[in-house]
C-alpha cells in the first residue's frame, strides 16, 4: 500500500530550506566556537615587557632555549630552576673552573663557547633568549649585541651591573641583583621563585646591618682582581663597590667612574688600603696572588701589606649574583671582627 505524501502549505518548503541552513550554519559555528573557548582557557595569551639598560624588552612566552653567558649569570638562572629549559651557556671554562655543585647541575648541558659567543654559536644551537651582560658575553660594536639578535627574532635581557658601559653615570646597587632576578622570574614566568630567592637576600643582607650598626670608622679595601704592570680593580660602577658598602667599608677606588678598571700602582700606595680584596680565579690562585703583592716593592709601606690583612672571595660572590649576600656577610666579618665576635 503506498503512503500518500500529505501537501505541504504553501512557504512551508522555503521555511524548512531556511531552518535547514541555518542548523547547519550553527553546526560549522560550534566547533569553531567551543575551540575558541578552550584555546583562550588552556592557552591564554601572554606576554611580558621588562626594562633592560635603556631598552624595553619584550618576550611574547617563556623561553624554552635560554642561553647564559659567564658564571654568575649561569648560576641565577639555575637557582631559578631552569636548567630544563637552558639549551647551553657561555664564558666559562675560558676564564673558571666551576665547582662541584654547579658540575653536577650542568652535566649535560653543552658550553657553546668558552670565551665569548658567536652569532653561529647562538643560531646553530637554536637559541630563543640570551642573559649575558656588556663586557660579560657582549661588546659595544660587536658580533653578540641586542641588536644583531633582534635580526634573529632573539631577545637579550642584559645584566643591570653591566649597563654601567652604556648609561654613562649609572652606578651599581644590590637592587641590581634583585631586578635582575625579579625581571627573569617575569620573563621565565616563575616569579614567586624569583621573590623568594631576593627575600632570602634581603634578610641576610638586613642582619650584617644589624650586627654592624652605626661604625665609627669604614675600612678602606682595594679590590685586586688581577694584572702586575698595572692592577685591574673596580670603581664605583662595579659591584664590588655596594658589597664594600654594605660591609662598613669603603672602596679606596671610589673615585673613578668606571666598573671593572685599570689603575696604578701609585694610586693604590696614595689611598693606602688596610684590606685588600682578592678575587680568586684565573690562572694565578688566590695565594699566588697573595704572595705577589706581599712581595711587591711599591706596596710595601700600604696598611694592608704591612698587617697582611686580605680577604679572598671568589668571581662568583664580587660580580652580580646571588652570592653577594655571602660576600658581604665575609667582608663585614673580616672589616669588622668585634661587631661578629661570637
Amino acid at each position: 500500500m503506498k503512503r500518500l505524501r500529505t501537501a505541504e502549505p504553501v512557504g512551508a518548503s522555503s521555511a524548512r530550506e531556511s531552518w535547514e541552513k541555518t542548523k547547519a550554519s550553527r553546526a560549522k559555528l560550534a566547533p569553531t566556537l567551543v575551540g575558541a573557548i578552550l584555546l583562550a582557557l588552556v592557552s591564554p595569551a601572554w606576554a611580558v615587557t621588562v626594562t633592560s639598560c635603556d631598552r624595553q624588552v619584550s618576550v611574547a612566552q617563556p623561553p624554552q632555549r635560554a642561553v647564559s653567558h659567564d658564571v654568575n649569570m649561569t648560576a641565577m638562572l639555575l637557582a631559578l630552576g631552569l636548567e630544563e629549559r637552558m639549551v647551553g651557556y657561555t664564558g666559562i671554562s675560558g676564564w673558571k673552573t666551576l665547582d662541584a655543585s654547579m658540575r653536577e647541575q650542568l652535566a649535560g648541558l653543552p658550553e657553546l663557547a668558552a670565551r665569548y659567543p658567536s652569532l653561529e654559536n647562538l643560531l646553530g644551537a637554536g637559541t630563543d633568549f640570551v642573559f649575558a651582560g656588556w663586557n660579560y658575553g657582549m661588546r659595544i660594536g660587536g658580533e653578540v649585541t641586542p641588536a644583531s639578535l633582534a635580526r634573529f627574532g632573539i631577545p637579550v635581557y642584559e645584566l643591570s651591573e653591566s649597563c654601567a658601559h652604556v648609561l654613562p653615570g649609572r652606578v651599581a646597587s644590590l637592587e641590581d641583583v634583585y631586578d635582575d632576578l625579579r625581571n627573569l622570574g617575569r620573563i621565565f614566568a616563575v616569579e614567586p621563585r624569583a621573590d623568594a630567592l631576593v627575600q632570602g637576600m634581603q634578610r641576610r643582607v638586613a642582619a650584617v646591618q644589624a650586627r654592624l650598626g652605626e661604625q665609627p670608622t669604614r675600612p678602606r679595601v682595594f679590590v685586586y682582581d688581577s694584572g702586575e704592570d698595572l692592577p685591574f680593580s673596580a670603581g664605583r660602577q662595579g659591584m664590588p663597590q655596594p658589597l664594600i658598602e654594605a660591609a662598613g667599608g669603603r672602596n679606596v677606588m671610589d673615585g673613578v667612574a668606571g666598573s671593572w678598571i685599570k689603575v696604578g700602582w701609585e694610586s693604590v700606595v696614595e689611598q693606602d688600603p688596610e684590606v685588600i680584596l682578592i678575587v680568586d680565579y684565573g690562572e694565578r690562585t688566590a695565594a699566588q696572588k697573595r704572595d705577589f703583592l706581599l712581595q711587591h716593592p711599591a706596596l710595601q709601606g700600604v696598611t694592608a701589606i704591612r698587617e697582611k690583612r686580605f680577604v679572598v672571595l671568589s668571581y662568583l660572590a664580587v660580580t652580580p649574583s646571588l652570592d653577594n649576600a655571602q660576600a658581604i656577610e665575609t667582608l663585614a666579618a673580616a672589616l669588622h671582627p668585634e661587631a661578629f665576635a661570637q
